[in-house]
């Protein structure tokens, strides 16, 4: 029989590219979606991969446990992935309370109706390089402290917490991701790897100046999503739950990264970028630089796509998003 696999966050980056690879491997996807009054339109992630009409979509809320209940129910999970969050680091600031209960709280709510309606099923969370905060070591790997520095990397670090509290509990195969930024031409425009390819994109088609940014010297390990969602994969085919940091190894600042795009498109980004004090946060993450190492020898996972190679990719699908 085919496997089934239920997606939360379904239309946001990650699920995409993993309903796009589970779909690859003969699976039934089902996917949770918040009710909007934006129906067909939240899923053009999904329509610009080409797999919104072999997925099937499911209304639901992780702050509404009783919708969880019925969704897990209906679907008969073999592998669920929690990917849905309020994920904007910036936006957690402005919104603490929905951020810790749909970042936070809505993991327990989605654990809670696997534990009730599917406790066989395999579970994924998705957690984050951001609970590493303040780091405490160069480089961060399973066993690094963490020092969350925004509500957003708290109410993650309780998600994360969470899923460990139920699979020694209750017995769940319940596997964390500790992901490191991942990125894409699927990334939401607020996200500054977006931001800058976007702008290059603008200022290269002449509907631009400028580019407006914070801290261009904040360090990133940054890697492709559609890499990292095979790590989700991999972690629920293994016979033992676990927590994986995935990442690619290398750190690179904002400021390198913002000349990848512009000399993609062969311009100077001294010439374009502003630095503006309103794009700082209350709370900097100077460095984050994650260590793989147990993903590379427990899971045979590693990072195929260089930096260089995803900024140019996502450069050139704004340059045509923005020319049609």
């Amino acid at each position: 029989m085919k496997k089934r696999a239920l997606v939360t966050g379904i239309t946001g980056q990650d699920g995409a590219y993993l309903s796009q690879f589970l779909l690859s491997k003969g699976y039934d996807v089902f996917g949770v979606i918040r009710r909007s009054s934006h129906r067909g339109v939240e899923d053009h992630r999904l329509r610009w991969l080409g797999v919104a009409d072999r997925v099937t979509l499911l209304d639901g809320d992780l702050g509404d446990a009783s919708s969880l209940v019925r969704i897990v129910k209906e679907t008969r999970p073999d592998e669920v992935y929690n990917l849905a969050a309020q994920s904007f680091v910036a936006s957690s600031w402005r919104q603490p309370v929905l951020t810790a209960n749909i970042t936070g709280v809505g993991v327990t709510n989605m654990l809670e109706a696997v534990r009730a309606e599917a406790p066989e099923a395999r579970f994924y969370q998705a957690s984050s390089s951001e609970m590493f905060g303040l780091i405490q070591e160069e480089r961060q790997s399973e066993k690094t402290p963490f020092y969350p520095r925004s509500p957003y990397a708290v109410a993650k670090l309780y998600g994360h917490w969470i899923t460990v509290n139920y699979r020694e509990s209750f017995g769940l195969h319940a596997s964390s991701g500790i992901l490191f930024n991942h990125e894409s031409p699927l990334r939401g425009i607020e996200f500054v790897t977006r931001k800058v390819t976007d702008g290059v994109a603008r200022i290269k088609l002449g509907m631009a100046k400028e580019l407006r940014l914070g801290n261009i010297d904040a360090k990133r390990d940054w890697g492709h999503a559609r890499d990292y969602v095979q790590a989700m994969w991999l972690m629920l085919q293994q016979d033992k739950p676990d927590d994986y940091v995935v990442a690619t190894g290398v750190t690179t600042t904002v400021r390198d990264m913002c000349r990848i795009a512009f000399a993609h498109v062969g311009l100077d980004m001294d010439k374009h970028v502003v630095i503006d004090p309103a794009f700082y946060r209350p709370a900097e993450v100077d460095v984050l630089l994650g260590d793989p190492s147990k993903a590379h020898a427990k899971l045979g996972w590693k990072a195929t796509t260089t930096l260089d190679e995803m900024i140019r990719e996502m450069v050139d699908a704004d340059l045509a998003r923005l020319k049609a």
